[in-house]
């Protein structure tokens, strides 16, 4: 039930879960409850596994004994050691949906009933919908499980009661030692996300522990993390919530009302309302899963705030990034996440401390370009606002609420809270501060390709090189896309239809950094042409809401073009590298191989992407089309993917290689990507780490091993050689201030 209800929470404009997923997530939900109950049997039964019995019982006596025989049929044919495999589960979720589907009624409140009989009707329902292509119905049909809108609705107030699988752990994670063998101490623990790629998963289990410990070793380092929650910031986010959401980028609590139908038979008008009822309604379905997910991170903050503590057990995905195994409240999260989670452990903040927390608070407030003054201005940012802190601080939300000016608002409050405690204190230096201070890479794909490049015009854009200030590559991509649209513009309009677009870009001034900035982000790993017209277009939509939709189009079409020329010309080296990965991964995937490598750190990857095929199993709920991977690979797939997970391997690696390093200073730290964290006293000390880190990474030889595991792999096939690199010293990297800032 809590599993189908979790899905039915974050459907999108279906309005409903897919039989196929709701049926595996239960199935698999049951194995791994049957999977814990094995390994408590003997012991002595604890208090959640007693609560857990009588939960079932009730449940039992609801349906008839002899419904469930089915089920529990299929259950004792498994295996006790062996996974069930995706049939099995599917046969199990279907059964168990289909009985809370002939179980299961809602009747609406007695204040909503007109006079006659009780309007008690099924809270949930199967049916059957045709699949669409191109607005066309195809042959092809596929199952859905629909709730009343009574249940819809009811959903944000019971989100708080819903049982949350992977919890924090009120004890430090247990110890990685194996594929399976790890983390928390009764559920289902794996070290990798492999979404059902044999492969992967076969290759992580064979690795030999010498070569995988630095990676087990690092989850371990981040898993014994001790957080809190910081409670007077989730009495703010309380508050805010309970009065109508909104503030501080949280989601409104009202729908936006339903447009009245107009009162013509006029076809053309009739047809603009029903366009704006279904924009209205997919606004409204948006909004509601929001809540749903707000509610559920609410949850998990109130429960674990009596706690003096609790840790996140984390994994990776198959390309060696680390991830807490915790899905809602954890510092991967939102600005509300991130504001509400705080170091259990306080450190002093010291001079050096005090300094970095002003920056932060810079960092955080972003708005106006703040954050990429040089550091004195950053804190001299802060110090012409103490008036606004002190007010923030003490009335967040009855003074002028200047915290909700900043990019990041709930961590920016946080922050304010804690630097006023410092500045009114009589010694600042001494004031205990749990607030995790961020170092964020400048761009950081980027980084890494210019490292890998040795690439001096590139590293100099991404901060590699030491600066008075910041280098900002997104603005300095915007200003070489105004000039040449500037250059277009003066184009005879009859030759080229962009000449009217160029012209009024610039007239209109929509061109600067945040609009090049997620194409310029994801460039360094494999954006698309298509994938950029669509990340411009809905900045082009930020900027005019109301604006012509064919018009934004064709601007965004002609922006992208642009941004992409520009980001090439910039990082010409990163370009050569990437196209070198593809060429490789062309060449293997053309025999029917897999990419796969390892990391600096010893974690073998093997890339997933295989064609898929059907199969059909018949289940008591309908015939399900399940997928499976055949033994053909995606040749496409694996040439545009290698490049960026190459990358993500390899950031993934810095990360790791800092943690194990912090680790053993003495530092606390936590790591998001590309951004780490520790507290503001030991932030030089970390910056310190985390440059000689990277150099370490870099001074290896990755490209030329790369290249010397394809060839002692596939000896017959023939490889492109390695790519022209620059002279850039890469212990430069080393003074350079705003690296990671």
């Amino acid at each position: 039930m809590h599993k189908l209800m979790g899905l039915l929470m974050t459907v999108g404009d279906e309005g409903g879960a897919r039989v196929v997923q709701a049926t595996c997530h239960i199935g698999e939900a049951i194995e791994h409850e049957a999977s814990q109950d094995k390994e408590k049997e003997g012991g002595e039964p604890d208090l959640a596994a007693k609560e857990q019995a009588k939960l079932r019982n009730k449940v039992t006596n609801l349906m008839k004994k002899q419904k469930l025989k089915q089920v529990r049929h299929i259950v004792k044919g498994q295996d006790d050691v062996k996974p069930w495999g995706q049939d099995a589960q599917a046969k199990v979720g279907s059964r168990l949906i289909e009985l809370l589907v002939q179980s299961a009624y809602i009747q609406p409140p007695v204040d909503q009933l007109a006079d006659g009989p009780p309007d008690i009707r099924p809270a949930f329902k199967h049916t059957l919908r045709t699949v669409k292509k191109d607005g066309q119905k195809i042959n092809r049909r596929y199952g859905m499980i629909e709730c009343d809108p009574l249940v819809r609705q009811g959903m944000e107030r019971t989100a708080r009661h819903m049982v949350i699988p992977y919890m924090p752990m009120l004890i430090p994670p247990a110890e990685w030692i194996g594929y399976d063998k790890g983390a928390y101490l009764f559920l289902p623990s794996y070290v990798m996300r492999t979404h059902g790629a044999k492969q992967q998963r076969e290759a992580v289990k064979q690795t030999p522990q010498k070569q995988i410990g630095p990676v087990f070793e690092a989850l371990d380092t981040l898993g014994d993390i001790k957080w809190r929650v910081n409670k007077r910031l989730l009495g703010v986010v309380d508050r805010v919530w309970a009065s109508g959401g909104k503030d501080a980028g949280l989601v409104e609590r009202d729908d936006v009302p339903l447009p009245e139908e107009p009162a013509t038979e006029d076809e053309a008008e009739l047809r603009i309302w029903r366009w704006k009822v279904k924009k209205v309604k997919k606004e409204n379905s948006e909004r509601h899963s929001h809540r749903c997910d707000l509610e559920l991170k609410l949850a998990v903050a109130h429960k674990m705030k009596a706690e003096d503590g609790f840790y996140y057990p984390h994994n990776l995905d198959f390309r060696g990034r680390a991830y807490p195994m915790h899905p809602y409240l954890n510092h991967l999260g939102s600005d509300l996440c991130r504001g509400i989670l705080e170091f259990a452990e306080g450190r002093p903040l010291g001079k050096s401390g005090l300094r970095w927390l002003k920056i932060h608070l810079a960092n955080l407030f972003a708005a106006g370009g703040v954050d990429k003054l040089s550091y004195e201005g950053r804190i001299a940012f802060t110090e012409s606002n103490l008036d606004n802190i002190f007010d923030s601080a003490d009335r967040p939300l009855e003074g002028n609420k200047w915290w909700l000016k900043a990019e990041d608002p709930f961590q920016c409050l946080a922050v304010c809270m804690n630097l006023s405690e410092a500045l009114r204190s009589s010694s600042p230096e001494t004031t205990i501060s749990h607030i995790p201070v961020h170092q964020d890479g400048s761009c950081n794909g980027l980084q890494h390709y210019a490292a890998l490049g040795r690439d001096e015009l590139g590293a100099a854009a991404v901060n590699l090189v030491a600066g008075e200030k910041p280098a900002d590559v997104y603005s300095g991509i915007a200003d070489r896309v105004r000039e040449i649209m500037q250059e277009d513009a003066q184009k005879d309009p009859a030759a080229d239809s962009n000449v009217l677009r160029a012209k009024l870009l610039i007239e209109r001034n929509w061109v600067n950094r945040k609009l090049v900035k997620q194409t310029v982000m994801t460039s360094v790993y494999g954006v698309t042409y298509i994938g950029a017209r669509d990340q411009i277009k809905k900045r082009l939509k930020e900027r005019d809401p109301s604006g012509e939709e064919a018009e934004q189009f064709g601007l965004a079409c002609y922006a992208a073009k642009v941004t992409l020329t520009a980001s090439g010309e910039m990082f010409e080296a990163a370009r050569s590298i990437m196209s070198w990965l593809g060429d490789c991964a062309k060449v293997i995937a053309l025999k029917n191989h897999p990419v796969r490598w390892t990391t600096p750190l010893g974690l073998p990857v093997v890339q997933p992407y295989r064609q898929l095929g059907r199969h059909l199993i018949k289940t008591s709920l309908q015939v399900l089309t399940l997928q499976r991977e055949t033994d053909k690979v995606m040749v496409k797939r694996q040439k545009t993917a290698f490049p960026p997970n190459f990358v993500h391997s390899l950031d993934g690696s810095h990360m790791m290689m800092t943690a194990l390093a912090c680790k053993r200073a003495g530092l606390n730290f936590a790591g998001v990507h590309d951004s780490y964290w520790t507290h503001a006293c030991d932030v030089d000390e970390m910056n310190r780490i985390l440059r000689e880190k990277f150099v370490e990474l870099y001074e290896q030889p990755i490209l030329e091993n790369l290249l010397a595991s394809f060839q002692e792999s596939f000896p017959t096939l023939e490889f492109p050689p390695l790519p022209e690199r620059g002279d850039f010293n890469l212990k430069e990297v080393l003074e350079s201030p705003y690296f990671f800032n």
